[in-house]
């Protein structure tokens, strides 16, 4: 089943801009399709292997640092051709 996810990290310490560097870096080294934007990443494909994939990538953040905060929205269906029609 293809899904779209978007994630938000939000590191609640002085070195944000690292840890959110480090994530995106990790996300880009997958074989998923990704998009990114100044709020958020966008990652799209099937529906098991990108919940495995940000299962480890989560608990990996997890490990290294205290004050971690993800906002993470799944909607069936890959929606990487999306345009407003309106």
């Amino acid at each position: 089943m293809n899904v779209s996810a978007e994630i938000t990290l939000m590191p609640l310490n002085n070195d944000y801009k690292k840890i959110i560097k480090d994530f995106i870096l990790s996300l880009r080294n997958t074989d998923f399709d990704i998009l990114e934007n100044p709020l958020s990443t966008q990652i799209y494909g099937d529906f098991e292997p990108i919940m495995d994939m940000l299962k480890k990538k989560i608990i990996v953040i997890f490990s290294k640092s205290d004050g971690i905060m993800i906002n993470l929205k799944v909607v069936k269906g890959n929606r990487i051709n999306y345009k407003a029609d309106f």
